[in-house]
């Protein structure tokens, strides 16, 4: 059975590179532009893992997280956050305070992600 990965990422265009990145995967991968639309699709089939932008058009990345954390069936979904927000505070923070599983700054190598998500979905057995 494929994993399902939602993108919450309001940028088409690095929404096609992450599919085309992932391509080659064993996943099912789901896009939602917005903060909210992302959310009803977490709600409504929580997915294996979650690449979460933090600069949305409704909402902040980390009003979606943490709406994720309030919620018990996506509490402990693996989030890897996608941002051009890069700097080393933002990084501690998403790392060591929020606790996602990794903090990927926009632009990164394919083989960056195609790690980060392996290692992600390899928490989910």
């Amino acid at each position: 059975m494929k994993k399902r990965i939602v993108v919450v990422e309001d940028d088409e265009d690095f929404l096609t590179l992450v599919m085309m990145m992932l391509a080659s995967e064993e996943v099912e991968v789901i896009a939602a532009s917005s903060g909210e639309k992302g959310l009803q699709l977490l709600r409504a089939q929580p997915p294996d893992l979650v690449l979460l932008d933090l600069i949305l058009p409704d909402m902040s990345g980390w009003e979606v997280f943490m709406q994720m954390r309030d919620y018990a069936p996506t509490r402990d979904i693996p989030v890897i956050i996608v941002s051009s927000e890069g700097t080393r505070h933002d990084r501690s923070f998403g790392l060591n305070v929020a606790r996602v599983h990794d903090y990927l700054t926009k632009p990164f190598m394919p083989s960056e992600l195609r790690r980060s998500v392996a290692s992600a979905l390899a928490l989910r057995k």
